[in-house]
């Protein structure tokens, strides 16, 4: 059974999300806070797996509170101001940005996306089990989207942006090249040049400085070439 609380000022969202919460088979509620200063003084001595969390509360934001926490567990934000999920989802803790009035089918699909709350399907076999590391939520107007990341073949540079390719779609994402490094497995992806991250296992040819990935010529910088080499296992 996984543990969460509640930090909300007002009684009756507080109410409506445990009601919700009580409707998931492993998760139990073992905190309930009008505000943030009480929550921090519980956390000190007892640890949980989520917290739902309001962003707007007197004296201490829900943001402020995030900013508090050490090793943040996953966090939900449950809010009735639409305007801050951007800023919500630079924290990476935040896992998921609710809208009040909350419906159930919404709350589910939120839980659905944690993989420590969310129920194991008994359809799946151990083979063809996701983990973790399979996947990437990516956050796209306002909604979170999961990428496979085997897909991934390429990822680009755009100004503030980031163009992620996959065998099926493109993704255009608010991020850096640098915040997607960090969460690609090493051993499948590399930096060939400033702005392109490619997919090591997609790599059809190379031929002086650029490889071909699928339909797309990638440059590879100087300073990156001698890492692409000396992973190839050439004959």
């Amino acid at each position: 059974m996984k543990k969460c609380i509640l930090i909300d000022d007002d009684a009756t969202a507080r109410l409506i999300t445990q009601q919700m919460i009580s409707k998931v088979d492993n998760l139990e509620v073992v905190g309930d806070f009008e505000n943030a200063i009480d929550a921090i003084k519980f956390l000190n001595d007892q640890s949980v797996d989520l917290i739902f969390l309001d962003i707007h509360m007197p004296t201490f934001s829900g943001f402020d509170f995030i900013k508090t926490l050490k090793s943040p567990p996953s966090i939900v934000l449950v809010t009735s101001d639409r305007n801050f999920a951007l800023d919500a989802f630079e924290y990476n803790c935040v896992v998921d940005y609710l809208v009040k009035p909350l419906t159930f089918e919404r709350f589910q699909k939120s839980m659905d996306k944690i993989p420590q709350i969310a129920a194991p399907s008994s359809t799946k076999t151990e083979e063809n089990q996701e983990t973790t590391e399979d996947k990437l939520y990516v956050n796209i107007d306002r909604r979170l989207v999961k990428i496979h990341i085997p897909d991934i073949y390429l990822i680009e540079a755009k100004g503030d942006y980031i163009n992620i390719k996959t065998e099926g779609k493109n993704y255009i994402v608010h991020s850096t090249l640098k915040k997607i490094e960090n969460k690609l497995p090493s051993q499948t992806f590399i930096k060939v040049h400033r702005s392109y991250i490619i997919n090591f296992n997609k790599i059809i040819d190379i031929e002086d400085n650029s490889v071909l990935i699928k339909q797309d010529i990638i440059p590879v910088s100087r300073s990156n070439r001698g890492e692409l080499m000396r992973r190839l296992n050439l004959l």
